[in-house]
């Protein structure tokens, strides 16, 4: 087992501070040979919540290909929504000696373990896509988040500026999806203010899972006799579940829904007209850029940032990227033109 030289406190919190990860000292094996100076492949470890959404698929095989396009080699793990098993797996990727660790984690706070668990042996961490919370985490890379909610909520008021809305929100465990409710309420309270929009359900959804966003839409048709305007789903797989739940009340259609990812299922109903919107976060730039700064990173090189964000702890410093909203109108100019969906596949030609 590969051991490393343990790095002070105070590396993590100068990296923190800083408006950009700047370099730091070199770690070196027992033997003393210097993977990051003799020419030797870097290795980085991936530890994903779940592989089980098509989303996450793509993340995966997209960083993958451009960390070996950069010489790197990936080890990755899938945790399925498992706090304990995801720690369970980081632990093991950190004890096969990777160079640092890229964590898209379930529980942002129970995440914070992984990245005491890897500085503890001298490996840095990224948080990718979600943050960590209250951790000395090294770098975050990921979309605007908050950004996404004020553009989901935007897109709904602007179909239906007055009315009965259901929230059915991400999961809690999930700090993006807290981003997400502050950027829908940002939008929503001067609605809620003058009276225009009423809030009649506003819920979890529990891992994320549509079965559950499937529940919750059921339960807010049945407490307000189906008298529900319109809905801002957190993400295209809620998404599914509310419009599963508005199909069986013959309200598909009817009520506009939000979405994101512009997973291919959430994309033919924007076609169908069963879903308003969906927030489109090109994954490959997303990827590509997540992993040109772990590579650079993990050779102890510059990295450079462009926000900073308060994880409970520190001041991360981060990059984050530009979201685009998708709608029945622009399909061709964006996910077709980036070649993330096939035309063919979308409309089934």
């Amino acid at each position: 087992m590969k051991r490393w030289i343990h790095l002070s406190l105070l590396l993590s919190i100068a990296l923190a501070l800083s408006a950009c990860v700047t370099q730091a000292p070199t770690t070196t094996s027992p033997t003393g040979t210097n993977k990051k100076t003799n020419g030797g492949k870097i290795v980085i470890g991936f530890s994903l919540d779940t592989l089980e959404e098509e989303r996450w698929q793509k993340d995966r095989d997209l960083f993958v290909a451009k960390a070996n396009e950069l010489g790197a080699e990936v080890k990755v793990q899938s945790a399925n929504s498992d706090d304990a098993k995801q720690i369970a797996q980081a632990e093991n990727l950190i004890s096969q000696g990777v160079d640092i660790l890229v964590v898209v984690p379930h529980n942002s706070e129970v995440s914070a373990a992984i990245v005491e668990k890897a500085h503890a042996e001298g490996i840095k961490v990224v948080s990718y896509d979600r943050l960590i919370k209250q951790a000395d985490v090294d770098l975050y890379v990921s979309f605007d988040n908050e950004r996404v909610g004020e553009m989901q909520a935007k897109a709904i008021t602007e179909r239906q500026p007055k009315g009965n809305y259901a929230l059915i929100e991400g999961a809690d465990s999930d700090n993006n999806a807290h981003l997400l409710k502050k950027g829908h309420m940002k939008v929503l309270k001067p609605y809620i203010d003058r009276g225009d929009i009423q809030i009649v359900y506003d819920q979890w959804t529990k891992e994320w899972d549509p079965a559950n966003a499937l529940a919750n839409m059921e339960n807010a048709l049945t407490a307000n006799q189906n008298k529900i305007d319109a809905v801002i789903a957190a993400n295209d797989g809620t998404a599914g579940g509310v419009i599963q739940a508005l199909t069986a009340q013959k309200l598909a259609g009817k009520v506009p829904v939000s979405g994101q990812d512009a997973e291919l299922a959430a994309i033919k109903r924007i076609v169908a007209g069963t879903q308003a919107m969906t927030i489109y976060k090109p994954i490959s730039t997303l990827a590509s850029t997540a992993a040109e700064a772990t590579v650079n990173l993990a050779k102890d090189e510059s990295v450079q940032t462009n926000k900073t964000v308060f994880n409970g702890k520190i001041d991360t410093p981060a990059i984050l990227l530009d979201p685009v909203i998708v709608t029945k109108e622009n399909i061709d100019a964006t996910v077709i033109t980036d070649g993330f969906h096939r035309r063919e596949d979308i409309y089934n030609q």
